[in-house]
């Protein structure tokens, strides 16, 4: 068979072959969902993205290795925050680390999650940064998380495949990483709606940590911002 023929054929398949699903109570491992037209379903998911901002001038004007460094600190802060506030990582791209949240709590967790990797990035990874090399500018990072109905399909090819999140949330949060402000951490007004009161109110006398926005550039609609963070030991 051609690479042509195989392409048209695989290709014909996938658009003619009914799917099947089945409900997720857990985040699914690639080996459990098949190649074929399966998913997994999720009436709701909170999906978060992190990402480390200005990173293509970064590796413009550094070293590759000072590059790879704040690559590394950055993602294993970030992921080590992760999953440790109850979130599952699906997937690590470039300068980017996405995770799912699900469960009751869902929104919240990973609400405190971003003002976690707020914390991590203003007064641990930037700080031993600034110490190894005191010329660079500071660590920038965003953090952006939506939360709706989601699935979960298998794609690629055999020996090079991986799962893929196919819903609002998932375009929502990456695309929530892209607004240039001062806010760290950007939710839809889905995940402020379900908030708990510990995850919208902070210091004392206790006060929002959230400000509500217009989203101009995506739909106009209403979001919320956050230069907060969420200290801990």
């Amino acid at each position: 068979m051609t690479l042509k023929t195989d392409l048209e054929t695989e290709t014909k398949k996938i658009f003619a072959s009914q799917w099947t699903t089945r409900n997720g109570n857990v985040v699914p491992d690639p080996d459990s969902v098949r190649l074929s037209n399966d998913a997994v379903e999720f009436e709701r998911a909170t999906v978060l993205y992190a990402d480390l901002t200005g990173s293509t001038a970064m590796v413009d004007k550094s070293a590759w290795s000072t590059a790879a460094e704040i690559y590394k600190a950055y993602l294993y802060c970030a992921g080590r925050i992760i999953n440790n506030s109850g979130g599952s990582i699906t997937s690590y791209d470039g300068d980017r680390v996405m995770a799912v949240f699900i469960g009751d709590s869902q929104s919240s967790n990973a609400a405190k999650c971003a003002l976690k990797i707020n914390y991590a990035v203003q007064h641990i990874v930037s700080p031993a940064m600034k110490k190894q090399y005191p010329h660079r500018d500071a660590i920038s990072q965003v953090v952006g998380i939506d939360t709706s109905k989601i699935r979960v399909a298998r794609t690629g090819v055999r020996g090079g495949n991986d799962l893929v999140w196919v819903g609002r949330a998932a375009n929502y949060a990456a695309k929530l990483t892209e607004i240039k402000m001062k806010q760290r951490t950007w939710i839809t007004e889905s995940v402020y709606n379900k908030l708990s009161e510990e995850s919208k109110y902070g210091g004392q006398p206790k006060k929002s940590m959230w400000e509500e926005h217009t989203w101009n550039s995506h739909d106009k609609s209403k979001i919320y911002g956050s230069t907060w963070w969420w200290a801990f030991e």
